[in-house]
């Protein structure tokens, strides 16, 4: 079935060229507010997510993990502000980085393909606005989550070759989960994926305790420069 008919975002750019860019994808970042939820933040720093979207993210480290011989996809979250629930969630998921407080985006993903020997094309970026757009125009795929109230935005990105899909789904309501569904099943091995998964095969068993060895940097900007920095 044509991809174009299984999900209901905008493929801006063909099925086919993402399918192609996904072959080079090694790395997958995320932005937290907005992505993971729908913007509301308390002024503790706390705010919520979805398990439904955590799945999504460990099925496709794991789909990541089958396609490429064991090879385990680095992770991380891009920030502009202080999240205390996505330092617990990259924590608990065992996500490779967290940057916070970095209001030039394009900085924090240098510094991580840095530090992960990557180039910003083997990098797929879940987004959702303007402050991301500096990693989006550099990364080699881009997935970007729409709000109802943002279409204007959504516009100028697609205009401006920023995004490649854009999600029918909007944060907190199921956007990652759709995304990786859709990066799973153009990069191949979907059923695969869920059957290894639903089974707990030794493969996803591997998988899975070399996923849950991974320890999470925290990094922040200080005089204008990335430090590794844990929160207070």
């Amino acid at each position: 079935m044509n991809p174009s008919e299984i999900f209901k975002g905008k493929f801006v750019s063909s099925p086919e060229t993402i399918k192609e860019k996904l072959q080079h994808i090694k790395a997958f970042i995320f932005d937290w507010d907005g992505v993971f939820t729908n913007g509301v933040k308390y002024s503790d720093g706390t705010s919520m997510f979805s398990e439904i979207d955590s799945m999504g993210i460990n099925l496709l480290r794991f789909n990541h993990y089958l396609k490429s011989n064991g090879e385990m996809a680095a992770t991380a979250i891009i920030t502009g502000e202080q999240n205390k629930t996505g330092f617990h969630f990259a924590q608990r998921e065992h996500l490779n980085d967290v940057y916070y407080r970095v209001k030039h985006k394009e900085t924090a993903l240098q510094h991580f393909c840095y530090e992960n020997n990557l180039k910003p094309s083997e990098v797929l970026f879940v987004f959702d606005d303007v402050l991301d757009f500096s990693a989006a125009k550099i990364c080699g795929l881009r997935m970007m989550v729409a709000h109802s109230c943002n279409t204007l935005l959504i516009d100028y990105a697609i205009k401006n070759n920023l995004v490649d899909y854009v999600s029918f789904h909007s944060g907190a309501n199921g956007a990652i989960r759709e995304i990786t569904e859709v990066a799973m099943h153009l990069s191949g091995l979907f059923e695969e994926t869920i059957t290894q998964r639903s089974t707990f095969t030794n493969d996803y068993q591997t998988y899975f305790a070399k996923r849950n060895e991974l320890p999470t940097g925290f990094y922040t900007v200080l005089n204008n420069q990335i430090t590794e920095q844990v929160p207070q």
